[in-house]
């Protein structure tokens, strides 16, 4: 393979040959990995078409200042090494995969007398990892199934040669039990326990046909040497094997090794179904959304989802069964669309998973959806408003003695918070500690911006405190003739009451229901937001104090410091150059002289 460096204006340069494309922006970032049988050809469509391209493309085409290529051997290598790219880089415009699941896999260590447990960390070195396993219950099944077919150690001892000859260890309960020969004592040689361990592999790698054919020949070879006790064991394990196989058998055992693959779609996802089978029998089976970017089509979504998936469960199989004809085949991937048959039968099944997946997001969006409107209006009901309140802003004061006075609003849309529309305010009119005062005034200076600039007002105003608070907010409105243009409450926050203006009681919402904990969450989060913000204007005016008081340095150049080094402890970490940058070099050599004096003070 070999990579190659091309602006977006050189796309004509491009060998015609398959290989790998990425595109990279202003950042040097990578924003997307495509495969191509043929570069030129691939990339040349993106600059040259200007109809039939949609929106998101255009934008992507837009950004892109560099674009690399790798070249490979066949469209299947590219298909490869584009998974394996998109796997690391995640660019923000290719096909994501929405599946964040940790899988467990069953480990064979790489050591004397080799254990086999569940893990969920890969790490190479210690052995062969054989999965993922789409369901924990999946792996317990194969594992016990193993178990009970062979005797293979649980413990965790170091079974080395010079170890069992130190004589150090002694057999445990799974050995009186019978799951265990012994090998710590030497009771069982090492040659012996490896066949064990081999037969275990071909169960977990799917080759039931291979661990099926050692019992009948051990079987066999004991019954002619007439020790028909281990005839039997060997038989009793071969009915379990073919026992389990035929739980698991979907299809005619004549199916020796595929993979199926099938896809539907909606405007914005496909919901993709996987599953392998070997000798019949189904051992994996898997759903997973894959989330459009740059509005795909149907056939390489399901190209996508197919080699991310055959890798995550390394897929050795022969042939692959999809539902969407490819409009070219790929040199390499056995890939067949089966009319008839069994075969057929299986794209049936695989398709009634992916649909029933697809019918069961878009039920649990459908409840996340009803959940939302539900806590709304439910707030609607307990509050008595006229209007669902869909748009919610909170009020909230910080102060610690006077000092800093701030305050903060928080505004929610929809039962959720919309981050982008809080506000930050420093009290400019209110002299000390009044926090009747200082809500007044941001109430004030809100919704006077609101008006001016013809924003929509909220449906809801919460001010955080009692009946004072909520008198000096309502004071507020009246001045700039809200009052009655949106409704207004106050949450006490001791006993959780709310307060209406005017009215002498509060009410008091079930302290279970849902309105009452969005309330709650809405007043929480205005004074996190406000806590935040006196802290920072806190510190930061301790910081500006503290260099305002040495000779020579006003607010001005204070600032100047503070936002170049950030704190004080930064300002006299630093050397003497770097300060003369800053403030130049008659204040700078002033200041550095100055600390120089007070050093450790």
């Amino acid at each position: 393979m070999q990579a190659s460096s091309y602006l977006p204006d050189e796309y004509l340069k491009l060998p015609e040959q398959p290989g790998v494309y990425k595109y990279f922006n202003q950042e040097k970032e990578l924003i997307y990995v495509g495969k191509a049988k043929n570069l030129r050809k691939r990339v040349s469509s993106y600059f040259n078409k200007n109809t039939g391209v949609n929106l998101k493309t255009r934008r992507m085409v837009k950004e892109i200042r560099k674009i690399e290529i790798t070249l490979v051997n066949s469209e299947l290598d590219a298909l490869l090494l584009e998974n394996n790219l998109i796997k690391k880089s995640q660019p923000k415009y290719n096909i994501l995969l929405r599946d964040d699941k940790t899988y467990p896999y069953l480990l064979v260590t790489r050591e004397h007398f080799p254990r086999i447990f569940p893990t969920r960390k890969m790490i190479p070195k210690r052995g062969t990892y054989y999965g993922p396993f789409a369901s924990v219950k999946a792996m317990n099944n194969v594992l016990d199934l193993i178990r009970e077919l062979f005797t293979i150690r649980t413990c965790k001892l170091d079974l080395s040669p010079y170890k069992v000859a130190e004589e150090k260890y002694k057999v445990c309960l799974e050995y009186h039990i019978g799951n265990c020969q012994g090998p710590c004592v030497g009771k069982q040689l090492e040659s012996d326990y490896l066949k064990d361990v081999q037969q275990a592999k071909h169960i977990l790698k799917g080759n039931l046909g291979l661990a099926k054919a050692y019992f009948k020949q051990e079987m066999q070879a004991h019954a002619e040497n007439l020790n028909f006790e281990q005839a039997q064991k060997f038989k009793n394990k071969l009915d379990l094997l073919e026992k389990y196989q035929a739980k698991s058998l979907i299809a005619s055992p004549t199916i020796k090794n595929i993979d199926v693959c099938t896809l539907v779609t909606d405007e914005k996802s496909g919901y993709v179904n996987y599953m392998r089978i070997k000798d019949g029998a189904l051992i994996t089976s898997k759903n997973v959304e894959v989330k459009k970017r740059l509005d795909e089509e149907e056939e390489q979504l399901l190209l996508t989802a197919l080699i991310r998936l055959q890798d995550q469960f390394q897929s050795d199989a022969d042939e692959v069964l999809l539902n969407i004809e490819l409009t070219e085949p790929i040199e390499g991937l056995n890939v067949f669309t089966p009319k008839i048959g069994d075969k057929k039968k299986l794209i049936e099944l695989s398709l009634k998973n992916a649909l029933y997946y697809k019918k069961e997001k878009a039920l649990l969006k459908g409840l996340n959806e009803d959940k939302k409107d539900r806590v709304i209006k439910q707030l609607q009901a307990d509050l008595n408003l006229q209007e669902i309140p869909d748009h919610i802003e909170c009020f909230d004061n910080s102060n610690i003695q006077g000092t800093s006075p701030v305050a903060s609003m928080v505004c929610f849309l929809n039962g959720k918070p919309a981050v982008k529309e809080y506000r930050h305010y420093h009290i400019k009119t209110v002299v000390g500690p009044d926090d009747f005062a200082s809500m007044k005034e941001v109430v004030g200076r809100r919704y006077k911006r609101l008006i001016e600039e013809g924003k929509p007002l909220p449906k809801l105003v919460v001010i955080d405190g009692g009946k004072g608070q909520l008198s000096s907010a309502v004071e507020a409105l009246r001045e700039l003739d809200l009052y009655g243009s949106m409704p207004i409450i106050g949450i006490a926050k001791r006993l959780e009451e709310i307060y209406f203006p005017g009215d002498q009681f509060p009410i008091h919402i079930d302290k279970k229901s849902e309105s009452l904990r969005l309330l709650q969450r809405i007043r929480d989060e205005a004074h996190r937001f406000a806590i935040t913000f006196h802290r920072k204007v806190r510190s930061r005016n301790a910081f500006g104090t503290e260099l305002t008081s040495i000779p020579g340095i006003g607010k001005t150049t204070a600032d100047l410091l503070l936002k170049h080094f950030k704190s004080v402890k930064k300002i006299k970490e630093s050397n003497q150059e770097e300060i003369i940058q800053v403030i130049g070099k008659s204040r700078g050599e002033q200041l550095w002289e100055w600390m120089q004096k007070n050093k450790g003070a």
